[in-house]
């Protein structure tokens, strides 16, 4: 299986080093967690399972992987960061002491990272899931240091993909197509939503996943309305709008191929909804390429849908970053201040819903291209009555 080369890694953290550099920062703290692993995975591939992770990297000289207590084997076997140092900031959430395990402070690391410099601005990566007692101990150990928010000096370098984390996202989009495959060969009245997703979960990791890309779902009914939702133990029927979005994780990075399914005919107004949305979402790959300003693309969006009289079903659209996560920055929205770029990746994400009735969603990825978008699944872009 492909993997991102050492050479790469390398490159990354020069990159981000010179991002800091013109910050004007004299380092920064990048935080990741089990969840939401991404950071600290795309600077030195360790993925934390059970506790959290780090990464203090100086504006100049080496990095230093901050990890709790309990992980310093799975680290160094894993890491391409060999400077290690345990914190019981980043335990494991049951807050548990380690009394008798020697670990280190914030004030440790910044000495061990700046020799003979001090510490004046520290860029934060990660604010989002930055967890309160890191942000406590930065204080406590680094008094009279500045702390910013830099988020962009590090989601910058992740938008744009090279040729090998695209290579990685083509085989999960494959894997994933496979796995869709797999649940409509499958799937039948009275199965429940749960053993649906047992059926992708069977697949990804069969052929070559190493984790699904996000939580998987299939759910069908009202529960169809819902922008976000997990699958329970409801059995499926027919004549309902069944919606199934699934992802594989391969490398490190996401996919996600969503689709409305049924069992049969469905109602005249479900049916309605759903047609329109797969038209919409053939509109939104005609407008994309790069050069393109991310607000006109929404912009253009929303007017072809306003113009077919389909207004008040939309939630947002259309479309949102996908990479190590599938959720990421940057997201495409009419406030966007960016233009699209050659290897940039987005989901596709075309969501409408009828009030808590019924709902929809179609879904897949692509990359930017100069003239256009490179489709990276495409298979289940059609309506499929079961």
């Amino acid at each position: 299986m492909k993997a991102i080369p050492d050479a790469e890694y390398q490159m990354r953290m020069t990159r981000f080093q010179a991002n800091i550099k013109a910050a004007g920062l004299d380092a920064a703290l990048v935080h990741s967690n089990e969840a939401d692993f991404a950071n600290v995975r795309y600077l030195t591939e360790y993925w934390p399972t059970f506790e959290t992770a780090g990464v203090f990297v100086p504006a100049e000289g080496p990095p230093i992987l901050l990890i709790g207590p309990e992980s310093e084997n799975y680290a160094r076997g894993r890491s391409k960061v060999t400077n290690i140092e345990m914190m019981v900031e980043y335990r494991e959430s049951a807050d548990p002491e380690y009394p008798g395990i020697p670990v280190a402070t914030f004030a440790d690391v910044a000495a061990k990272a700046l020799p003979g410099r001090t510490l004046h601005r520290l860029g934060l990566v990660g604010t989002t899931i930055l967890p309160l007692p890191v942000y406590e101990s930065l204080q406590r150990d680094l008094p009279g240091v500045e702390l910013v928010k830099a988020d962009d000096a590090l989601s910058d370098l992740r938008s744009i993909k090279s040729d090998t984390e695209i290579a990685l996202m083509r085989e999960a989009f494959r894997i994933s197509e496979i796995a869709v495959e797999a649940i409509l060969n499958e799937i039948k009245p009275g199965m429940t939503e749960l053993q649906a997703i047992g059926i992708a979960q069977r697949e990804i990791y069969a052929n070559g996943g190493e984790y699904e890309g996000h939580a998987l779902y299939c759910f069908g009914g009202p529960a169809t309305s819902n922008a976000i939702s997990r699958p329970t133990h409801r059995p499926l029927k027919a004549h309902e709008i069944i919606q199934v979005n699934i992802g594989a994780r391969v490398g490190g990075y996401s996919s996600s191929v969503g689709l409305p399914i049924s069992f049969g005919p469905l109602p005249v107004e479900q049916k309605r909804l759903v047609e329109f949305g797969l038209e919409a979402h053939f509109k939104t790959l005609e407008l994309l390429r790069a050069g393109r300003p991310a607000a006109q693309v929404v912009l253009d969006y929303e007017r072809f849908v306003e113009e077919r009289g389909f207004s008040e079903y939309m939630l947002y659209g259309p479309c949102h970053g996908i990479g190590m996560m599938e959720v990421e920055r940057p997201w495409m929205e009419s406030s966007s201040e960016y233009e699209l770029q050659e290897n940039m990746t987005f989901q596709v994400d075309t969501f409408f819903c009828s009030g808590g009735e019924f709902g929809l969603r179609w879904e897949n990825g692509v990359r930017i291209t100069r003239d256009g978008a490179e489709k990276l699944s495409s298979r289940f872009m059609k309506l499929v009555e079961l």
